[in-house]
């Protein structure tokens, strides 16, 4: 099991889904957990949730420039590091192609995309004053495997992968690994819609939906010194998913 005592780690959009799954599995890591969000109650409440001693909320809309700049500084003032960044924020918009407006393109380009940019630029000096550091991009298998009425958000989340790769080949030398994972069906609000689970996830080859759980196992792994010598990595977690489906 991944050991992150004495890390600190900032997770956005961890007021909910697959962000508040990770944090509370982080936390039980022995990780110092920033809770982000950009609804602070939530955020304060979650972080109570899993212990003032374990987690701290942080006031967080990854759109903000600034909201960025401010929650890196409270973090590195108070605990002088920050080793991992975990990248979930994330919106979905599922339309046709062509009803798809460029109102609709440009949200899921601000949260999905310029989020994750500003957030790496934000801990990289720090991370390059410790010489190390993990930042860890929540992407999704639409990345590769789009489904219908998603062109948009695919576009986003393929555009971060590449961003990933390329910082990853310009970081590695500073100490710092970027790495990815693609979630595929996961059971969250987001996912279902408020919904029972489509009958769709009979067929995958695990057959069943993912759980968050799952998802927070994966990103304990890449945010701890096991994996030390990856970087630029994409963990699929999918049931299998992306493989086709298991009719018979």
């Amino acid at each position: 099991m991944p050991n992150l005592k004495n890390h600190v780690i900032l997770i956005t959009g961890a007021n909910r889904g697959q962000g508040k799954a990770i944090a509370q599995h982080l936390a039980t890591l022995g990780a110092m957990v920033g809770v982000g969000a950009r609804n602070y109650d939530e955020a304060k409440a979650v972080a109570k949730e899993i212990g003032e001693d374990q987690a701290f909320p942080v006031k967080l809309d990854v759109t903000k420039e600034l909201e960025w700049k401010l929650a890196v500084d409270m973090i590195t003032k108070r605990f002088h590091r920050i080793d991992v960044l975990v990248n979930n924020a994330g919106h979905l918009i599922r339309k046709p192609f062509t009803d798809t407006s460029l109102d609709d393109y440009q949200q899921l380009i601000h949260v999905n995309q310029i989020g994750v940019f500003m957030g790496m630029q934000a801990v990289i000096p720090q991370m390059e004053k410790q010489q190390k550091g993990s930042i860890i991009n929540n992407v999704s298998i639409s990345a590769f495997a789009p489904i219908s009425k998603s062109s948009a958000y695919a576009a986003t989340k393929a555009s971060v992968v590449a961003m990933s790769k390329a910082a990853a080949i310009e970081l590695g030398s500073k100490g710092i690994r970027v790495n990815m994972v693609h979630p595929g069906g996961i059971e969250t609000e987001m996912a279902t819609q408020g919904n029972d689970v489509p009958t769709f996830y009979d067929s995958v080859p695990l057959g069943r939906i993912g759980q968050p759980i799952e998802i927070a196992r994966a990103i304990a792994f890449l945010a701890s010194d096991e994996s030390s010598y990856c970087t630029g990595t994409e963990i699929v977690v999918d049931g299998g998913m992306t493989l086709g489906t298991a009719d018979e």
